[in-house]
């Protein structure tokens, strides 16, 4: 696979001939840009981040989890290119000395290319932005004084990135590693889809990123889908919120917000700002992890999905497509196209994620929760749950249970008690089965307590 990117400010033109290869092994070995850092190696710790420019603006990533011919068309800076060519600090650089935000070292430069891209982006929530770039040392304090510090100061001329063109219509059939397409429509994924059933679909890696690294699994066959620009998006429409399955998390937020602020909110623990900005939502529903956080929320949304395989198109509720533990309801060939949710009246959403840290963490249960009255009388249940079992499912029992009957305290307590006949729940690292039993309860009585306008503060 032959593809050509711009890294700091020069253009590149190779051949990848393992289509595996991260970005943060092909700086530091092929290019000896040894700045940036290799620290957790599953894109946790932001110590190997970098600023990526595509058509759609500029983001930090973890370049640990992000393969080579993922940059095909885009702009790359890393530390090294962060302060101008003649030498000139850039502003958060300054910044960093200016208030002492380095010690030891190691995670600086993570957080140099973190602050950079959040400086030209305008971006002042800066624990936010930088909730993904961990450091031992500091205690956060001063880096997070340099970020504001720099907020005022211009935006350097040469951190403006103008990504070059792809490399298009190249087959990656050559060399020791796996062949790799990277087709540029969802018709083109479709037909070739259909040829390579067995093949790996790579939306933003951050989860098959971490096959690679951490499992050193033989992908085989693979398609980077980066580049199918008509699965990315969301289109508004009379009564439905249509979401391409390469629409980022980073860019669903703001939607959501506007819709259903309690899913945004939950969408800003997801990970950090490099996690969101490569994850998709039609990643994070088509991997079938019990422990995603989008189809519960989704399913509470009552939403529909959207399936194809070569030219034809079928729909499911999102709750009907995990069937077991990494079984889900897809024929061979057959890919996740898109999700859409439809619009209602009032919100009447609330997700509830529980976890052992509040930012990038995996929820030992995420339950979201929809109900809708009439008259006092409860008209529509719909309660969904990650990580409770083999499968994000919905409370079926419970949710019978609500339905018709009076929105009271009484009714509530009887869903909490219904609860235990829906889920067989996992014991683990995270939680104990009993945990995480009474945690989905407690959080359909958290639902009952909001809705009453009581003020629930769980975190301090």
């Amino acid at each position: 696979m032959n593809i050509r990117f711009l890294l700091n400010g020069e253009t590149v033109e190779t051949t990848v001939t393992d289509p595996t290869v991260t970005l943060l092994d092909w700086l530091r070995e092929t290019r000896g840009l040894t700045g940036t850092k290799e620290g957790c190696n599953e894109g946790d710790c932001g110590a190997c981040s970098v600023m990526v420019t595509s058509e759609d603006g500029a983001e930090p990533l973890n370049a640990c989890i992000l393969f080579l011919p993922q940059l095909n068309g885009k702009a790359v800076r890393t530390v090294e290119g962060i302060a101008a060519p003649g030498g000139a600090l850039h502003p958060v650089q300054q910044a960093m000395i200016d208030h002492h935000g380095s010690q030891c070292g190691f995670c600086t430069p993570g957080f140099i290319t973190t602050m950079a891209c959040n400086h030209l982006n305008g971006g002042t929530d800066h624990a936010v932005a930088l909730a993904g770039n961990l450091c031992r040392c500091t205690g956060y304090a001063p880096i997070l004084r340099a970020a504001r510090a720099a907020e005022g100061a211009v935006v350097p001329e040469h951190m403006r990135d103008t990504p070059p063109a792809p490399i298009t219509g190249q087959d990656a059939g050559t060399g020791a590693g796996p062949a790799a397409v990277q087709p540029q429509s969802a018709a083109e994924l479709a037909a070739w889809y259909l040829d390579h059933p067995e093949a790996t679909l790579i939306a933003g890696a951050t989860d098959v990123g971490l096959w690679v690294t951490k499992q050193h699994r033989d992908l085989g066959q693979i398609a980077f889908l980066n580049r199918c620009a008509d699965l990315k998006g969301i289109r508004e429409e009379q009564n439905s919120i249509h979401i391409g399955a390469m629409t980022t998390l980073a860019d669903l937020e703001p939607v959501m917000e506007a819709h259903h602020p309690s899913f945004a909110a939950m969408i800003r623990r997801y990970g950090s700002a490099q996690v969101r900005a490569a994850a998709t939502i039609g990643g994070n529903i088509a991997n079938g992890s019990p422990i995603g956080d989008g189809p519960p929320a989704l399913m509470a949304l009552d939403a529909i999905l959207h399936l194809r395989r070569g030219d034809t198109r079928r729909h499911l509720p999102l709750a009907s497509f995990f069937l077991d533990y990494a079984k889900q309801d897809r024929a061979p060939g057959e890919f996740v196209e898109a999700v859409s949710i439809p619009k209602t009246g009032a919100d009447r959403l609330k997700c509830y994620k529980l976890s052992k840290r509040f930012d990038q963490d995996i929820s030992a249960v995420c339950g979201c929760i929809w109900i809708e009255t009439v008259g006092g009388k409860i008209t529509v249940a719909r309660l969904a749950f990650g990580g409770l079992a083999g499968i994000p499912a919905r409370a079926a029992a419970a949710e019978d249970t609500l339905v018709e009957a009076d929105w009271s305290e009484a009714t509530i307590r009887r869903a909490m008690d219904a609860l235990q006949n829906d889920f067989t729940p996992l014991s683990d690292m995270r939680a104990s089965a009993a945990y995480r039993l009474s945690s989905a309860q407690n959080m359909l009585w958290r639902y009952w307590l909001e809705d009453q306008g009581q003020d629930v503060q769980v975190r301090a």
